[in-house]
């Protein structure tokens, strides 16, 4: 196997190898329930953040994983606190829930949306059949929520430990000039005679763990709630106090914290639980085998390699051309855009030259001779919220190894964009409802 295959020869190889389906509804799970065994974390990618194959994949997969083996909750590359809404509703908890509408800030359209919205509703019934400690839950791994997380914690101690909600209080009011921005308290980090608020917040989260054994009395989980809620705000305040530090480390804190929350919840749902991971291939893929970690950059796909071995699982995604949901800019307009072909070089354009439409190609439990070849780098896409089609090799493209990433690829050669959320799709909703009006 020294020799590299022709690109012909190469094609060829891989539509053989792979799994191929007519509809997501037919997806040969079988076969992959089998691959991923008894992994106690399965990390389920795409390629952009506005693709609804990718969503509705992603859905059914963690479907059949829930209804064939009990998995604890499944997390998301979204923010805690918005999740929290949606975990509400999903398990039907019977405290109220949070009064804000979830993820109804930019980008609005990477978890409202149709797709979601079929599974969290599915999700909801499928625990209605179900006792409150085999519910599947539902969380958010990200950091983004800086002043929600704040409100949160203070929301709790004011019901619960009025003293410390005031020594709370005081330690955050560091925090609220940047209220508005939080990206101004990064500029203001690079200035002369900065004032950092990071000991403060590392002193309120000390202050809670202290007493979060007399708070669980309450709750305990309600308790952990607030407990990931103080931890994302110290999370967040290194997050923007070393923005402009290093574009690496921002990068990195950001993973540490995703992977942080993981661990946490793996803890917090004891022995034997078993987590699904949503979020971008960026994340999810071992950056290791990407240009990430030739630049110094990790990500929760390395660091869960790392600590769980062979039990976690991860499938990417890829598509060639079609549309997607995105931005110019961020904080721009969400648009419907025409996805560009792949570029020559790219694992896009040779699995679009295999003539494949649809298909599973197994990794991990693949062909070993095709793995080899397919382990030489090629170029691979990656869509965020922006994509910018006249700079697409800049912006979108890096450099990978495949069979190095993932344990799973899912293809699809043509793809459309998600469908958002309007106000007239949730009329009617009942309050409880996470993504109201």
């Amino acid at each position: 196997m020294d020799t590299q295959l022709s690109k012909a020869a190469l094609t060829t190889r891989l539509a053989k190898a792979c799994i191929p389906f007519r509809e997501i509804a037919d997806l040969p799970l079988s076969g992959l329930m089998r691959r991923i065994g008894d992994a106690r974390v399965v990390m389920i990618g795409e390629s952009s953040h506005g693709t609804s194959e990718f969503y509705e994949t992603r859905a059914r997969i963690t479907r059949a994983l829930i209804e064939r083996g009990h998995f604890s909750f499944v997390a998301i590359e979204g923010d805690w606190p918005d999740a929290s809404r949606i975990d509400h509703y999903v398990r039907h908890k019977e405290y109220p829930a949070s009064e804000w509408t979830a993820f109804a800030r930019f980008p609005t359209w990477m978890w409202r949306n149709e797709e979601v919205r079929r599974f969290v509703d599915w999700l909801r019934g499928w625990n209605s059949t179900h006792a409150m400690p085999t519910r599947v839950a539902f969380h958010g791994l990200d950091l983004y929520s800086l002043y929600t997380s704040i409100h949160e914690v203070i929301r709790f101690l004011r019901d619960h430990d009025p003293v410390t909600a005031n020594q709370a209080m005081h330690r955050y009011q560091c925090l609220l000039p940047y209220r508005d921005d939080p990206i101004e308290y990064a500029r203001s980090a690079i200035q002369p005679g900065f004032r950092s608020c990071e000991n403060a917040i590392l002193e309120t989260l000390r202050t809670l763990y202290e007493h979060h054994r007399q708070l669980e009395a309450h709750d305990g989980e309600r308790v952990f709630d607030m407990l990931q809620n103080a931890n994302l705000v110290a999370s967040a305040e290194e997050y923007y106090r070393t923005m402009f530090f290093s574009e690496n480390n921002a990068w990195n804190l950001r993973d540490t914290h995703m992977f942080a929350t993981l661990e946490r919840l793996l803890a917090h749902y004891g022995e034997g639980s078993r987590g699904i991971v949503w979020a971008h291939n960026s994340h999810v893929g071992d950056s290791d085998a990407t240009d990430m970690g030739r630049r110094g950059e990790f990500n929760i796909g390395r660091l869960a390699r790392a600590r769980f071995g062979n039990q976690m699982f991860n499938i990417g995604f890829g598509t060639d051309t079609g549309t997607v949901a995105a931005a110019s800019d961020w904080g721009a307009r969400m648009e419907i855009k025409s996805v560009r072909p792949a570029l020559p070089g790219s694992y896009e354009r040779l699995f679009h030259d295999s003539g494949i439409e649809r298909a599973l190609l197994p990794l991990r439990h693949g062909d070993p001779e095709l793995i080899y070849h397919l382990r030489h780098q090629y170029l691979q896409r990656a869509i965020g919220v922006i994509y910018r089609p006249q700079t697409e090799r800049q912006s979108h493209y890096y450099h990978a190894s495949l069979p190095d990433q993932f344990d799973e690829f899912v293809w699809f050669d043509r793809t459309q964009a998600v469908t958002p959320l309007t106000t007239t799709a949730i009329k009617g909703m009942p309050d409880t409802y996470p993504f109201g009006v």
